[in-house]
């Protein structure tokens, strides 16, 4: 069972990707069937790991590709965060998607790459080497590429080769730093970082800052994040997706195992790269805010929104404090269930009232409640309002920036989280308190996409209040601190 396990929540979205690409357009019962059970089979598993991982335990499977090249899969803490994230939303996002497709055309194909992007975010999150990790990282480009032009109409296309424009040359970087560094170390796994102390440290601070363009890419550093807002041609349960679960969820998980688990943060300190990358996240959190404050249609800026966002992620792991780490650990959650909760929401305001730009917006509070509060809901927390997710979240950084004697850190913070309101709360404004145009619809009668909304919305508030308690994800992330990278 300890080898089984990490395969077997591989195999729950692996399996229904292989069969739904085979079946045909009106299989409709049988595709959802499929996809719906993957992701309440693996959300079991999770559960049980969760209890066992907390209490110890290890689960580990390795298979030879060929001499010297193993993929390892590996179930540790860390590993835990990320899959409980990707699994509950990936549950979600299936119902979200059913509802949003109904009978369209073409979905064999777009829930076949639909789940095997989870696969590939599964495989990346269990990954216990760099070499798996490579494989993974490179499955999900792979895997998403489809879903971004899944509309096959001009825009999406021209979204689809820009994200491949980025993506390539961010692999090509990845690739050339893993390859560098394990012909100097030897195969690199995440259970035993190596040892850099005989390499030039001109070329260790070369090598890092290939890691950290090669994951970059998906985590939209700035300026390597130019194919995020692009790709929101896609349809919304992919940018749904893309923000909250997968591709910049992976590239901000790839910069946490690149500075604690390969590099560690005392060689981090020691090569003096640590600031640098708290800089340009700091960077990305103000520059993503005031693009997002430019920007007239919803989707466009919550994208930006998301660029801001994610180097939160980035910023904790750059300031190799304990406290900085829970904070950008706990943001990855964080971030997770405020974006999709709004994608969803841009989603339901797309497709039941044809409302695209910020100024549509006018009045829709009185006329879909559900879908406004929940809305939000999402906007203040993002904005860091107490006592939702994203307060936790800033409370922590803002302490580890203290503790790793940074506060510069503070100032970067609060202008983020003005810029945050400056962009939110317009919207707000819009929606419970201007009139709705004489010709505005829209409505509420489609639980599918109404429902995930509303549980994502309440998780913003479940994970702010109960953060005190050892099983929200500040006491997960912490407990991942504590055991793996506290001093």
């Amino acid at each position: 069972m300890t080898t089984a396990l990490p395969v077997l929540v591989l195999m729950t979205s692996l399996v229904p990707a292989a069969i739904t690409f085979f079946l045909a357009q009106d299989s409709h019962t049988l595709r959802n069937t499929l996809q719906l059970g993957g992701a309440v089979l693996k959300l079991g598993l999770i559960v049980w790991m969760l209890f066992a991982v907390a209490g110890g335990a290890a689960y580990e499977a390795e298979f030879p590709l060929a001499p010297g090249l193993v993929v390892l899969l590996r179930v540790d803490a860390l590993a835990l965060l990320f899959i409980s994230l990707s699994a509950t939303l990936w549950f979600l996002t299936t119902i979200y998607a059913i509802a949003y497709f109904g009978t369209k055309a073409e979905l064999s194909r777009f829930f076949g790459f639909f789940s095997l992007c989870v696969a590939a975010t599964t495989g990346l999150a269990l990954s216990g080497s760099l070499i798996s990790f490579f494989i993974f990282f490179e499955l999900l480009t792979l895997s998403t590429w489809p879903l971004v032009a899944h509309k096959q109409d001009k825009p999406s296309l021209a979204a689809a080769r820009v994200y491949f424009a980025f993506a390539l040359p961010g692999s090509a970087a990845l690739l050339w730093a893993i390859i560098w560094l394990e012909s100097a170390t030897g195969p690199v796994l995440f259970t035993e970082p190596p040892d850099l102390s005989g390499l030039d440290p001109a070329a260790l601070r070369a090598i890092f800052a290939l890691f950290i363009i090669g994951v970059g890419v998906k985590a939209a550093l700035v300026p390597l994040h130019g194919w995020l807002p692009a790709a929101m041609a896609a349809p919304a349960p992919v940018s749904a997706l893309l923000h909250a679960v997968a591709v910049v969820k992976a590239g901000a998980f790839g910069v946490v195992r690149v500075v604690y688990d390969v590099f560690g943060a005392e060689n981090m300190t020691a090569l003096g790269v640590g600031t640098p990358l708290a800089i340009v996240a700091s960077f990305t959190i103000v520059w993503g805010s005031v693009r997002a404050l430019q920007q007239d249609e919803i989707k466009k800026r919550l994208a930006f929104s998301t660029v801001s966002q994610v180097s939160y992620v980035v910023l904790g792991a750059a300031l190799a404090s304990p406290l900085a780490m829970i904070g950008g650990l706990v943001h990855l959650i964080h971030q997770g269930l405020m974006k999709i909760t709004l994608f969803f929401c841009a989603g339901i305001y797309d497709e039941r009232a044809g409302i695209k730009r910020i100024d549509g917006l006018n009045g829709m509070g009185a006329r879909m409640p559900l879908t406004s509060v929940c809305f939000s809901i999402g906007a203040m927390g993002m904005i860091g309002l107490p006592p939702l997710a994203g307060f936790v979240s800033k409370f922590y950084l803002g302490l580890g920036a203290l503790e790793a004697a940074a506060p510069w850190v503070l100032v970067v913070l609060l202008a983020s989280t003005l810029l945050n309101a400056a962009y939110f709360l317009p919207l707000l404004y819009r929606l419970w308190f201007l009139p709705a145009a004489s010709n505005a619809t829209g409505d509420e009668r489609a639980p599918g996409l109404v429902g995930p909304a509303v549980i994502t919305a309440a998780a913003i508030v479940g994970v702010g209040v109960l953060a005190a308690s050892p099983i929200s994800p500040l006491g997960w992330a912490t407990l991942i601190v504590t055991r793996g990278y506290g001093p």
